[in-house]
C-alpha cells in the first residue's frame, strides 16, 4: 500500500471518529457534528460555508490558478437505533447510533482536507462536501442541490465512498454503471365498511382485500419487468384492526421497491396501481395508493469510475480494487448528485469484524446493525484515496 505519508499516525483522527460516534445526530439535526467539522476546516485555513440544506457544510480549498474543481462528499447523520456495544465510545444518546459508518466517512474526508490544506500540492479547487440527512429517505443530497450546492461551489465531478463488508480490509469496489438501486416506498390503504367480526355480511372487509393484494404483488415484478433486469418489490407491512373481533373500516399493505432503472420503476408503479384498483373493486373496497420515489439508482459515469479506480490502485494496488463489482439492492442519495454531475460512488472494505474491540455487541459486522462499528484501520486508506483523487483530477490538462 502507498498510504500518504501524513497518515502514518492517524491517532488524532481515530479519536475524532470515536468522538463523532459517541455523539450521533439524526438527519437535519447534525448541529454538533456540523459545528465540529466547520471548526476543524477553519482551523486548517479552509474557507467554510455552513447552513447548506440546514446542517450541511462545504469547505473550499483553492490553490494556484488551475481551472478544475472537484467535489468530495461525506455524510454526517446517524440512525434511529439503540446501540448494543459497550465500549467507551458507544453512543451517549439512547435511540440513535452511527450504525452505517458515517462517522468514519466524515473522518476520512476531514483527514484528506487536513493533509491537502497543509501540502497545497495541487492547482485548482477542492470542495469538501459534508452532507446531512442521507438516511431514512430524507434526501439531504437533493436538498443541498436545491439549496444551490453546485451553483455556489462548481464541481467538474463528484466522488464519494461508503464502507461495506466486501472482503479485504481497505479494498475498493465499484463499477462503471449502476452500483446501487433506487429506493422507493409504497403503501396502499384499502377502505371498506367496518363491522363486528361475527357478522361479516353486514360490512365490507378491507383486510381480505389487503391480504389478496399482498399475495398478488409477490408475482408483479416478473410480469412487468424484463427478465434480464434485476428489480425487487417487497411487502413488509400489513395492518388491519387492533381488536380480534373487529373488521375495520380500513386496512393497509406497504413495502419497498428497488430497481436499477427508471423504466423498471415506472412499470412496477403502474402495475401496483392497476392491481390495487382491480383488487379493491373486486372486494367492494376503494384503494388509495401512496408511492414515493425517495432516491434514484446510483449510476456511476464510466470515465469518472475508471479515473477513480486508477487513484485507488495507486493507494492499494491492483489486487485490492474490484472495478466490476455487482450492483447491490441498497440505496444511497448520492444518486441525486450523480444525476446532475459526473462522478463515481464506491465501496471501501470495512472487514468481517476482526477489528472489534472488547465489549463489542453480538451482531454481525454489517451496516444498519445495532452492534456495528466503523473499522479505524481504513481511515488512512480512504483519506489517501481522497487525496490522490483530488491531486490526479486537478492535474489533468
Amino acid at each position: 500500500m502507498k498510504i500518504v505519508d501524513s497518515f502514518a499516525d492517524v491517532s488524532r483522527f481515530v479519536a475524532l471518529r470515536r468522538d463523532i460516534h459517541a455523539h450521533p445526530e439524526l438527519g437535519f439535526e447534525e448541529h454538533r457534528t456540523s459545528k465540529l467539522v466547520a471548526e476543524l476546516l477553519s482551523e486548517w485555513g479552509i474557507e467554510v460555508h455552513t447552513g447548506i440544506a440546514g446542517t450541511g457544510v462545504v469547505g473550499v480549498l483553492r490553490c494556484g490558478d488551475g481551472p478544475r474543481a472537484i467535489g468530495l462528499r461525506a455524510d454526517l447523520d446517524a440512525l434511529p437505533l439503540q446501540e448494543e456495544n459497550r465500549f467507551p465510545h458507544r453512543s451517549r444518546h439512547d435511540g440513535r447510533m452511527h450504525a452505517c459508518g458515517h462517522d468514519g466517512h466524515t473522518t476520512m474526508l476531514l483527514a484528506a482536507a487536513w493533509h491537502l490544506s497543509r501540502a497545497r500540492d495541487f492547482s485548482g479547487t477542492v470542495n469538501f462536501i459534508f452532507q446531512p440527512a442521507e438516511e431514512m429517505g430524507k434526501a439531504g443530497a437533493l436538498k443541498m442541490i436545491e439549496d444551490g450546492l453546485f451553483e455556489r461551489f462548481p464541481c467538474d465531478a463528484v466522488f464519494a465512498l461508503h464502507n461495506f463488508p466486501i472482503g479485504n480490509v481497505g479494498g475498493f469496489a465499484l463499477n462503471h454503471g449502476a452500483l446501487m438501486a433506487s429506493s422507493n416506498t409504497w403503501r396502499v390503504t384499502l377502505t371498506g365498511r367496518g363491522t363486528h367480526a361475527s357478522m361479516p355480511h353486514t360490512g365490507i372487509d378491507p383486510v381480505g382485500a389487503a391480504i389478496d393484494l399482498a399475495q398478488q404483488l409477490q408475482s408483479l415484478v416478473p410480469r412487468v419487468v424484463n427478465s434480464t433486469e434485476r428489480a425487487l418489490l417487497a411487502v413488509t407491512q400489513l395492518q388491519g384492526s387492533d381488536a380480534p373481533n373487529v373488521i375495520p373500516d380500513t386496512a393497509a399493505v406497504g413495502g419497498t421497491v428497488r430497481t436499477f432503472s427508471v423504466d423498471a420503476l415506472d412499470r412496477i408503479e403502474e402495475g401496483l396501481r392497476r392491481l390495487a384498483g382491480g383488487i379493491a373493486q373486486a372486494h367492494g373496497c376503494t384503494a388509495d395508493v401512496f408511492f414515493r420515489r425517495a432516491s434514484p439508482p446510483v449510476v456511476n459515469h464510466e470515465a469518472q469510475a475508471r479515473f477513480a479506480a486508477d487513484a485507488m490502485r495507486e493507494v492499494v494496488g491492483d489486487a485490492m480494487v474490484d472495478e466490476h463489482y455487482p450492483a447491490v439492492m441498497g440505496a444511497e442519495d448520492f444518486a441525486h448528485m450523480l444525476r446532475v454531475k459526473p462522478g463515481c460512488y464506491a465501496f471501501i472494505g470495512n472487514g468481517d469484524g476482526g477489528h472489534r474491540l472488547p465489549d463489542h455487541g453480538p451482531g454481525p459486522c454489517i451496516i444498519h446493525n445495532t452492534s456495528f462499528d466503523f473499522n479505524d484501520e481504513i481511515i488512512p486508506i480512504g483519506a489517501s484515496y481522497f487525496v490522490r483523487l483530488a491531486q490526479r483530477w486537478l492535474a489533468q490538462p
